[in-house]
């Protein structure tokens, strides 16, 4: 039952809390110029799970929508851009990807205080427990095939074709990602963390060759899709907040971190059939071609990546900006994440 129990209390929705309100007559408003087909009356909800941009649910007699906004408050300069969640999603929907669907942008803060977009509600399931105890082996070995399936085939679009030649900068991925993260996690510093001093001097000296260039997600995991509620397949992927131009690995191997993180490590995966580590790279490599690396720096790097995430958190919630109440928890990670990550980065060669 632990698996029915998580996702109850990180799915579903949940009245729109008092930081979070938002003047819904101008929003109806707005939804019925801007918004092909929309008809009042609107209810306003707020989804329990995420803690990045807060995500409402609105719900009309015809259809029911998702919005999601950025938080309201003071900000990290390159987070929470919702206008490009917007635009990849709409230029992979297009392509028959499994998104929402995206109806409108709005990047005038006069609206509700901050842009946001509305999408298609998609209905389906949400699993948070990635040994899947509610479904059968079966159909656990499907959704896990499903979720890498889907990722091999975002990497196979090429982003000229699909316009999105300009979403994120040329060059070295891990070199700007590395740069990036660094800049976030001082601005939102709240600690000296000697691990993180180390690995911001490592990592740029020991970046990868980049060999291909992709649309990547950037938060690529179970708990960030939505699947189909009778079949063991991805109807959605959600949450582009971090998605740009770069290199598939970070993905990939973002990906493989499943099995040594809390969830998967140390599951009897055999008793619940679901693929090892080497068996998910084989499926992504089907759909792609692509071989997996010496997997210890680009480990590093995500774990780098995650403490960057997870202190950012702390800061907004230094802030005042927190968008929920999980991220205290969350933020208690950034020490835990800084030490495995420089474990792997010794693996990896670090002295």
């Amino acid at each position: 039952m632990a698996d029915v129990r998580r996702d109850e209390e990180f799915s579903g929705t949940r009245p729109v809390e008092e930081r979070h309100r938002i003047d819904e007559a101008s929003f109806a408003a707005w939804m019925g110029e801007h918004v092909e087909d929309f008809q009042g009356p609107l209810t306003v909800l707020q989804f329990k799970g995420g803690q990045s941009n807060p995500t409402y649910r609105l719900d009309t007699p015809g259809r029911s929508y998702v919005m999601r906004r950025k938080p309201f408050g003071k900000l990290l300069p390159s987070a929470h851009a919702v206008d490009r969640e917007y635009r990849v999603i709409t230029a992979l929907s297009k392509q028959g990807f499994p998104v929402a669907r995206t109806y409108a942008l709005c990047t005038d803060d006069a609206v509700i205080g901050s842009a946001f977009y509305i999408m298609s509600m998609e209905e389906g399931r949400v699993f948070w427990d990635p040994t899947l105890p509610s479904q059968s082996p079966e159909d656990r070995r499907r959704i896990f095939t499903s979720k890498i399936e889907t990722l091999g085939k975002l990497h196979n679009f090429d982003p000229d074709a699909i316009g999105l030649s300009d979403f994120g900068r040329p060059g070295n991925y891990f070199a700007r990602q590395v740069d990036r993260w660094t800049k976030q996690y001082r601005a939102s510093e709240t600690q000296h963390i000697p691990e993180v001093e180390k690995l911001i001097e490592w990592l740029p000296r020991t970046l990868p060759e980049q060999k291909r260039v992709s649309v990547v997600h950037g938060d690529y995991r179970l708990d960030n899709m939505i699947f189909h509620p009778t079949e063991p397949r991805v109807k959605a992927v959600l949450d582009w907040e971090l998605s740009t131009l770069g290199d598939p690995m970070a993905d990939f191997t973002y990906l493989l971190m499943q099995w040594i993180m809390p969830g998967l490590a140390g599951a009897d995966l055999a008793a619940l059939n679901l693929p090892t580590m080497e068996e998910a790279a084989d499926i992504y490599a089907k759909v792609t071609g692509t071989a997996p690396p010496d997997l210890n720096w680009y480990f590093a790097y995500n774990l780098f990546r995650l403490a960057g995430i997870t202190q950012g958190i702390a800061g907004r919630i230094r802030d005042g900006t927190a968008a929920n109440a999980k991220a205290i928890e969350s933020a208690k990670r950034t020490v835990p994440l800084a030490q495995a990550s420089w474990e792997y980065a010794q693996k990896a060669g670090a002295v």
